[in-house]
């Protein structure tokens, strides 16, 4: 069963919120996000290195995150991995509502000592992955590193936007991976601040996303 999950602060009004729930036979996972937050995470996957690279995203993206997700394990990590993507993606969607007012397009270049990545989003509506992450190891703790790419495709399928992620230089893994997660969040925080100068407004010329 799943435990409850328990904002530390209260959402603001007018924050974008949102809470989902997915339940298959491989996986049981809660979600709940303010993207207007202050970077807090509470988060249990059942894969230490996966609830660090969780944990930069909600930091470097100034979202409130809350997962718990009780997955196959004992099988391997691949489900869980994925799934949460899923999750997440479902999540924002939800919270970011019709779009209105955001700045749509954002990009970030973190490095990490050796170790630099570039992450570039478009809420474009339609969902698109395009990653280049050379891993040099294929585990970094009781991480498999081929599943990042399966979670960054859970979310942009469900979240609907276009991404892409490059790993620039790297010798070390756990900085590879590191890098592109933080990215994210910073990418995300970036795409989803509310422009001032578009209020209300759908930027896009279709008048839709």
């Amino acid at each position: 069963m799943n435990t409850p999950l328990a904002p530390a602060t209260p959402a603001a009004a007018g924050d974008r919120v949102a809470e989902v729930s997915r339940t298959t036979a491989e996986t049981r996972i809660t979600v709940r996000i303010n993207l207007d937050g202050t970077g807090r995470a509470k988060l249990a996957t059942g894969i230490g290195f996966f609830d660090h690279m969780l944990d930069q995203i909600a930091r470097h993206g100034l979202i409130d995150l809350d997962i718990d997700c009780q997955g196959d394990l004992h099988i391997d990590g691949h489900h869980t991995v994925e799934d949460v993507g899923i999750t997440l993606g479902q999540a924002v969607a939800q919270a970011v509502g019709d779009k209105k007012g955001i700045r749509r397009y954002g990009h970030a270049y973190v490095p990490l000592d050796e170790a630099l990545s570039r992450v570039v989003v478009d809420f474009s509506g339609r969902p698109g992955l395009d990653m280049h992450v050379p891993f040099t190891s294929g585990m970094v703790g009781g991480f498999d590193t081929q599943l990042a790419y399966e979670f960054f495709q859970g979310f942009v399928n469900h979240a609907l936007v276009t991404l892409h992620i490059d790993n620039l230089k790297g010798v070390n893994a756990h900085h590879q991976c590191e890098t592109v997660f933080k990215a994210f969040g910073r990418t995300l925080r970036a795409a989803l601040e509310r422009d001032p100068r578009s209020a209300g407004v759908i930027p896009s010329t279709k008048g839709s996303l």
